[in-house]
């Protein structure tokens, strides 16, 4: 496979608007297959495809909200308990991101974040506008505006040739328009049709400012049920579950 390969595993929004499961979107290249975001029904998703849970190598994680890395728990007792993963996996997010992990697993199941297991977790902080390394790919984080009790993200990330942004939940914010600067792909919330409201991106909004980003694709995600209700009244692709995109 030539290219990047991405599958929006979920695209719905916290509240399973349209009967959509949570934010997750897998990435493939010839070296790697990793995850954005890891909402709590990923692994249901991740199984509906048919994914291997064990062939994932990374996950990247743009905000600290449940419906973004509420999977994690599962996926990592799944490798532990069901898969028997034996492969490290690397879990790179906000600053936070080790705590509030710690706290799900303890929260979900008492005692899951201290067993050993047979695989290596790695956890990684990663800092806004520093690009690291994540596996076979290279994410630079950009801070957005959405509250969650960390910093929130845009991940830009480039891989086997390839650049795709990932806005994360935010407000317009003009770092978005650094984040996705000519990428292959913008994967974008888009949770109102019209309406403004904080904390949150709408198509009219988004598409007033395309101009100045330039992506080559662009792809709507995240949406309520309001935007699900306009969604044949817009010039961008959209999300489905399931949705395959080449690059």
């Amino acid at each position: 496979m030539a290219g990047l390969a991405v599958r929006i595993l979920g695209s719905g929004d916290a509240f399973g608007s349209g009967g959509r499961l949570q934010t997750c979107i897998m990435v493939e290249a010839p070296a790697t297959r990793f995850l954005i975001d890891c909402g709590a029904s990923s692994l249901i998703a991740i199984k509906r495809a048919g994914v291997d849970p064990n062939s994932i190598d990374a996950v990247m994680i743009t905000h600290l909200h449940g419906d973004h890395f509420g999977g994690l728990p599962f996926l990592v007792l799944d490798a532990q308990l069901v898969s028997r993963r034996t492969r490290p996996l690397i879990v790179a997010g906000p600053p936070g991101l080790v705590e509030r992990v710690i706290q799900a697993m303890e929260v979900f199941f008492p005692g899951s974040s201290s067993v050993s297991r047979k695989f290596a977790l790695e956890l990684v902080e990663l800092q806004p506008g520093q690009r690291r390394e994540v596996g076979f790919a290279g994410v630079t984080p950009y801070e957005v505006v959405h509250p969650c009790g960390a910093p929130a993200f845009a991940l830009r990330v480039d891989c086997a040739g390839k650049t795709i942004c990932y806005s994360g939940d935010t407000e317009w914010t003009e770092s978005l328009v650094t984040a996705a600067a000519g990428v292959d792909l913008f994967i974008a919330e888009a949770y109102f049709f019209e309406k403004a409201v904080k904390y949150h991106l709408d198509y009219k909004t988004l598409r007033g400012q395309l101009g100045r980003i330039r992506p080559k694709r662009v792809i709507l995600t995240h949406m309520s049920r309001d935007m699900l209700d306009h969604v044949d009244e817009v010039d961008c692709e959209h999300a489905e579950d399931g949705k395959l995109v080449t690059l």
